[in-house]
């Protein structure tokens, strides 16, 4: 039961979803940090500036607009990026894949070895 448990862990695409899960959470904290340091305060310059550039007050609440576009541009820059980098290469390996463009993959020394074996077994 170990065994497979641990063949399931080991397989590629538990490795490879861990690994994507970490760094986007990492992209995602970046993203948020750069609309903090950055756009916030840009907004806020173009907005009156100051302390209170980028937002206004209704009846004592203060409402922070500058905030919420900062949300807005993290969100669009965070879906370029995904889009960019991840949606256009995948859509073009599934157009070639479907296409039977794909460049062969290289086999491993085992399966040389079994057409190998192959050969040897099949002559008389």
């Amino acid at each position: 039961m170990l065994e497979g448990f641990k063949k399931f862990i080991l397989k590629g695409n538990v490795v490879d979803l861990a690994v994507g899960i970490v760094v986007g959470a990492a992209f995602a904290s970046v993203i948020t940090q750069f609309t903090a340091s950055f756009i916030t305060p840009l907004i806020a310059v173009f907005t009156g500036g100051g302390i209170d550039g980028g937002t206004f007050t209704i009846n004592k609440q203060v409402f922070d607009y500058a905030a919420f576009f900062s949300a807005v541009i993290g969100f669009v820059i965070t879906a370029a990026v995904l889009y960019f980098f991840v949606i256009v290469p995948m859509n073009a390996l599934n157009d070639r894949r479907s296409k039977g463009e794909e460049s062969e993959v290289e086999p491993t020394n085992e399966e040389r070895m079994v057409a190998l074996l192959e050969q040897i077994a099949s002559k008389p």
